[in-house]
């Protein structure tokens, strides 16, 4: 199985970019490529559907998905059911141009890694690709994904 995900040579990390509209693919690329202050380098995938994302996330170790919250037919929640599982899920960012408090406390509930409002803030997307990066790590040296860190937390037993 390709690992390119994991190890942060000269393919780069990946990133997969999830919208019907190229222009998010395409702003999403600029970015990555004119950020010269990181030292990680990012392998930037594109798909246009849900059907074409879970496959590229099945394929290739991704550790990050950017996901736009209306694909038509699907939904970033279908991505997050079908990838919450893998042994190696990647964090989810719900990209959205009704990016509001509603949206954000549904995607963290269900076990998204944070939402990115539309259109894209370069400094924001560096700022919550590189927090997913370190914290996917954190997860494989853990061997837990974000699923199963979220079943483990509501199923552990809180004194009142």
């Amino acid at each position: 199985m390709k690992n390119s995900a994991i190890i942060n040579d000269s393919t780069g990390i990946s990133i997969l970019s999830v919208s019907p509209l190229q222009d998010d693919h395409a702003a999403v690329e600029a970015i990555l490529r004119k950020d010269s202050r990181s030292s990680i380098r990012w392998k930037l995938y594109t798909s246009a559907t849900l059907e074409r994302a879970t496959a590229l996330v099945r394929i290739d170790q991704i550790p990050i998905v950017i996901c736009e919250r209306d694909l038509r037919p699907g939904s970033w929640r279908e991505l997050l059911e079908a990838t919450a599982l893998m042994p190696h899920s990647p964090l989810l960012i719900v990209a959205s141009r009704l990016a509001d408090e509603r949206l954000w406390a549904e995607v963290l509930n269900l076990g998204g890694w944070d939402v990115l409002e539309k259109p894209f803030n370069g400094t924001e997307v560096i700022r919550l690709v590189e927090s997913a990066w370190r914290q996917w790590q954190n997860q494989q040296d853990q061997h837990q994904s974000p699923a199963r860190a979220q079943e483990a937390w509501m199923a552990a037993e809180f004194p009142l």
